[in-house]
């Protein structure tokens, strides 16, 4: 079921990309329900907040009527930062799957882990879940973007 979920928030990336969006996607699933879904929109919205979690946990939260989402698991094409990082720890998300990690701004071990601090109810993590999916579709974006080529 991780992988299943995971290429649903592959399929959000490759969306964003086509948008000339950073590649990542982001769905957060509640019994096995889809409840929220995100990508990166930075650029359509001019908005440093608009990072494909904070779309996801803005949509779970509509359509769940809540803004805490306790009972629910978030799947993500990239590590989160360390705002999205405090965004899923904000929304009391219990379960953090994460495809790629993020070298330059990963909150989950990449640079930091902000989890290991003394927050109250950080999630469970798994990382690496399609994770060459998950970079090949970052790799292609920004190679195509610099426009070297193949």
């Amino acid at each position: 079921m991780q992988e299943e979920y995971m290429r649903q928030a592959l399929t959000l990336a490759h969306e964003a990309a086509r948008d000339g969006e950073i590649p990542v996607g982001c769905v957060i699933v509640r019994e096995g329900e889809v409840v929220g879904r995100g990508r990166n929109r930075r650029e359509q919205k001019q908005s440093a907040l608009s990072h494909a979690e904070i779309e996801a946990i803005a949509d779970a939260n509509r359509n769940l009527g809540s803004w805490r989402l306790e009972d629910c698991a978030l799947f993500v094409t990239l590590e989160p930062c360390p705002m999205c990082a405090g965004a899923i720890l904000n929304a009391r998300i219990p379960k953090l799957f994460f495809g790629a990690r993020d070298p330059a701004m990963g909150a989950c071990g990449g640079v930091m882990n902000l989890f290991m601090e003394d927050f109250p109810n950080p999630p469970a993590i798994v990382g690496g879940i399609l994770e060459s999916e998950c970079r090949d579709a970052l790799a292609r974006f920004f190679r195509d973007l610099r426009g070297t080529g193949k």
